[in-house]
């Protein structure tokens, strides 16, 4: 089966988990919640905004919250009809413009310079394991963002992932593909996920380094609480040492370090004007 035919089946089978996926407890909000932050910082205050690879539609109900115009793309039918239900539910109808189903590799049905900003977050550009591909649609991406417009894109991280491999799935140690995983960050859905590319930090910003693109920021969204999940969530309980935790993650979410051993990694970009 073909990897993009692949990461299709794993989506169109986990709708209403990926839905529940960052809410469903404190440290799977780490990354909504530190999206959402840079979301702010870098958006401009109004506008229409491109959610690529959108899911079922986590942050289209954020943003649409917040008063922007949505576009929902994602190559997921499951995950549309998903969607639409709960724009009908949140009653953001108005400003949900349109809900398409396509890849961010071809966003041919939308013109150059049409979004005031796009993002695509929760690691839809991992999912192109062709390099081509992924070059596609970056520049995809940029292609239909406006000059000065700011592009968010979040992947899934490599390093974070042998940990998980070190403390869930000793087996794969001995499996054929780890060592292809390790080395190259790819990974074809051998056990328990999908096709994916597993990000390093330099490699992302080498992709990212274009003419027709300033990198803004490059942060790590579970940073330094990478794979703390007991931890962290039975930190959550005490709200002064939470508090505290939290003021030192959005300090150190963009060191280096927080970056490369995070789960996931958000480069934030501005296309030049």
């Amino acid at each position: 089966m073909k990897s993009e035919d692949l990461v299709k089946q794993f989506y169109s089978e986990s709708v209403h988990s990926e839905w529940r996926r960052l809410v469903k407890n404190p440290y799977h909000r780490l990354e909504l919640n530190t999206t959402l932050h840079f979301l702010e910082k870098y958006l401009p205050a109004q506008g229409l905004i491109l959610d690529a690879g959108g899911g079922p539609g986590r942050y289209t109900l954020e943003l649409a919250q917040r008063g922007y115009q949505m576009v929902l793309l994602d190559a997921t039918q499951a995950n549309l009809d998903f969607a639409r239900r709960m724009v009908r539910r949140y009653g953001i109808q108005d400003r949900v413009k349109e809900i398409a189903c396509g890849s961010i590799v071809d966003l041919s049905r939308y013109a150059e310079n049409t979004f005031d900003a796009v993002i695509c977050t929760g690691g839809p550009l991992s999912h192109v394991l062709d390099p081509a591909g992924r070059q596609q649609a970056i520049s995809e991406l940029v292609r239909v963002v406006k000059p000065g417009s700011p592009l968010f894109v979040s992947v899934i991280g490599r390093l974070a992932v042998l940990v998980v491999i070190l403390i869930e799935s000793q087996v794969e140690l001995d499996m054929p593909h780890f060592e292809l995983l390790r080395e190259s960050g790819d990974y074809h859905g051998e056990r328990g996920f999908t096709a994916c590319h597993f990000y390093l930090p330099e490699e992302l910003l080498g992709e990212f380094s274009r003419p027709d693109l300033a990198i803004l920021e490059l942060a790590g969204l579970e940073g330094i609480s990478t794979q703390h999940i007991r931890e962290f969530n039975r930190l959550a309980r005490d709200e002064k040492r939470f508090s505290s935790w939290l003021q030192t993650h959005y300090r150190t979410c963009t060191h280096p370090g927080g970056v490369a051993m995070s789960e996931h990694m958000l480069i934030i970009s501005r296309k030049q004007k």
